[in-house]
């Protein structure tokens, strides 16, 4: 299956390995408008990328700052 990079969201975040709670993974495991998510552990950055054809780049921030957590665009 081919993702439509239209709909790659990428941010930078101050999500780390020890931070990374499990109610971050259920929040965006269950939430409907997100298709794929991962975190890069192994970049400075922490960068997240979410697949999603509904949500936009604002919203996306939004949940994650809900979360307790930095969330920047990426350019």
């Amino acid at each position: 299956m081919e993702t439509d990079l239209n709909t790659v969201h990428v941010f930078k975040t101050n999500i780390d390995k020890i931070s990374s709670a499990a109610i971050l993974s259920e929040t965006l495991d269950n939430h409907v408008g997100i298709q794929q998510w991962s975190i890069d552990y192994e970049d400075i950055d922490c960068v997240l990328r979410i697949v999603s054809e509904t949500l936009n780049p604002d919203t996306i921030k939004s949940i994650i700052k809900r979360l307790g957590y930095e969330c920047q665009d990426l350019p």
